[in-house]
């Protein structure tokens, strides 16, 4: 959605229309999402009281997807016209930023990739904050950012819940989150969505007692820290042994020789699924496996290992799971 019609719909008049974003569909088929302006105002509100500053944000991602809405409303109700980052070049935008307090938010990939240019690292210094959201944070890349002096804040939250609305664990005020029995994550409170367009099944099955039910598992600790374990679908069972994926990626990626990783299992006649590493980097199948069996269970190390150049992405920064599976299928 453009800029402009982002700041026409902020000044409608009451009631305003809702907001209608689509998912990226990382993990499946996209969903087209109902947010009322009411939810997306108290996501920008409960951002800026979290941050304790609002100012002028830089607009790296897309702004058709949830993420990229919320730059541009907390832009824009704080004063400011944003900022387009062309090309990921965060020195130009920065450059040529009108002098304010300045905000941007980005996903791990696109951090990833600043960090390894330092004059995008002095640019990156003069922000007051970067929101890093959109997937799973590599606790590496957030030492090596914050070793720069950049001041990181991992997010988490959806479509669903107009954006990010758990700050480094924390929900923001007025945001409610526990875990069902289930193990599945449940989020409360003004952000979040009133339904799937032309979807009411999945709207009942998703939208429960006011809370957004969502597809990630999670544990609060004693601080009432929420901690993202994976997404539900992301435990295979391989050989009859059940394998959380993330925590296999998540070792994958300390390995000093890859990049970038990612994690899938596919349907295999022999194992019934079978894990597969996506890596970005030079690495034998069975240095794959004695890496993530030093750690896990042998019987968790993946059984294929898929070099690539890069890892596809979608428009919004995060893995295309679904290219990645086509990707297995077109090989023999």
């Amino acid at each position: 959605m453009a800029i402009a019609q982002l700041g026409a719909w902020l000044g409608q008049d009451e009631p305003a229309d809702p907001l209608l974003i689509t998912t990226s569909g990382s993990t499946g088929a996209p969903k087209r999402v109902v947010l009322s302006r009411a939810a997306v105002v108290a996501s920008v509100e409960a951002s800026a009281e979290r941050l304790g500053a609002q100012g002028r944000w830089l607009l790296a991602l897309p702004s058709s997807y949830v993420a990229g809405v919320q730059v541009v409303v907390r832009s824009l109700v704080a004063g400011h016209q944003p900022v387009v980052v062309a090309d990921l070049d965060l020195e130009a935008a920065v450059s040529s930023a009108p002098t304010s307090t300045l905000f941007t938010s980005l996903v791990p990939t696109q951090l990833h990739r600043l960090l390894a240019d330092d004059r995008q690292v002095a640019a990156l210094r003069a922000l007051h904050t970067i929101l890093l959201g959109g997937g799973p944070i590599d606790p590496d890349l957030r030492a090596r950012a914050e070793e720069q002096g950049l001041r990181i804040v991992a997010t988490y939250g959806a479509s669903e819940t107009a954006g990010g609305c758990v700050y480094d664990g924390r929900p923001l005020d007025g945001v409610s989150v526990d875990v069902g029995a289930d193990g599945r994550i449940r989020i409360g409170g003004p952000t979040i969505f009133s339904g799937y367009a032309d979807d009411p099944a999945l709207t009942a099955r998703t939208l429960v007692d006011g809370s957004y039910v969502t597809s990630d598992i999670g544990r609060i600790d004693e601080q009432g820290r929420l901690h993202v374990l994976g997404r539900a679908d992301d435990v295979v069972v391989s050989g009859g042994v059940k394998i959380p994926l993330p925590a296999v990626a998540a070792r994958l990626r300390q390995h000093p020789a890859l990049e970038q990783v990612e994690v899938l299992g596919v349907e295999d006649a022999e194992w019934g699924s079978r894990v597969v590493a996506f890596v970005v980097g030079e690495v034998a199948l069975d240095e794959v496996r004695d890496w993530v069996g030093s750690e896990h269970p042998r019987t968790w190390a993946p059984q294929q290992v898929v070099a690539l150049d890069l890892l596809p992405l979608l428009a919004n920064g995060k893995v295309d799971r679904e290219a990645l599976r086509g990707l297995l299928g077109a090989r023999p």
